[in-house]
């Protein structure tokens, strides 16, 4: 395969905070509409004015186009990565608020989000992204990157059990899933799944203007782009989606 990399350049919320601001306007475009709806994301927002060095676009230095943007939080976690809490992405948001609002030092850089735009993708960009956050994270004095991964290709397979996805490899013995693999390839390595990463919940009219399906009946449905099936109750006018991501673990070294 030919690759047309590009070597962007990391601008940080600190460094220009409009750019990084208007190019957070764009990610809600590169997700299914269901996960822009978990109340805990919501929190995001406080990130950019609360921790500015952690939140970061790389631009394509030929254009100046905005290709990816990454999230990041640092916290503080005095037990194994082994122990990180089964409801990752929701637990490291909230918690990594919540020691910046109290103050213990963190020690850890949790990685939240990295989106790359468009058709940009395929050309080492996440890659250059996980790096970056790497950097950040050692410039800070920081002993690690942990990283509730979304295994994004898991959603071809709805029905297959987290802990079975993560162990499929490729021919070169790095993960199946591309998200995982990225991360591999620079050096982390998979701690566990953590099964209740996001919880998202909505009325059963939502849950359809959401996806743009019916539901009819009360069951578990395969909804585009969810990693496991939603859960609708229409007793309770209630859908469920408790999405799985994986635990992996970068150590930052001198």
């Amino acid at each position: 395969m030919i690759r047309n990399d590009i070597r962007c350049r990391v601008v940080s919320c600190r460094d220009d905070r409009d750019l990084v601001l208007q190019s957070q306007k764009r990610v809600g475009g590169e997700w299914p509409e269901f996960m822009l709806h978990d109340p805990v994301a919501q929190r995001l927002a406080e990130c950019y004015e609360k921790l500015p060095d952690y939140q970061f676009v790389l631009v394509n230095p030929d254009g100046g186009e905005v290709v990816s943007i990454a999230n990041s939080i640092p916290l503080r976690w005095d037990a194994g990565p082994g122990d990180l809490p089964d409801n990752g992405w929701d637990w490291a948001l909230t918690k990594g608020l919540e020691d910046h609002a109290r103050g213990p030092r963190p020690n850890l850089l949790c990685a939240l989000q990295i989106v790359v735009f468009g058709d940009n993708r395929g050309k080492g960009i996440s890659r250059q992204a996980v790096k970056a956050m790497k950097a950040i994270g050692h410039a800070h004095g920081l002993s690690g990157l942990i990283a509730p991964v979304r295994p994004s290709l898991n959603s071809d397979y709805p029905d297959v059990p987290i802990d079975e996805y993560i162990t499929w490899t490729n021919d070169d013995g790095l993960p199946f899933d591309p998200w995982l693999r990225v991360h591999a390839r620079e050096g982390a390595r998979i701690i566990k799944p953590c099964p209740a990463a996001m919880r998202i919940t909505g009325t059963v009219a939502e849950w359809e203007s959401w996806t743009g399906l019916h539901f009819d009946t009360s069951g578990d449905y395969i909804v585009p782009g969810a990693l496991v099936r939603v859960c609708i109750d229409l007793d309770n006018d209630l859908g469920t989606y408790i999405e799985p991501n994986v635990w992996m673990y970068h150590p930052l070294e001198d």
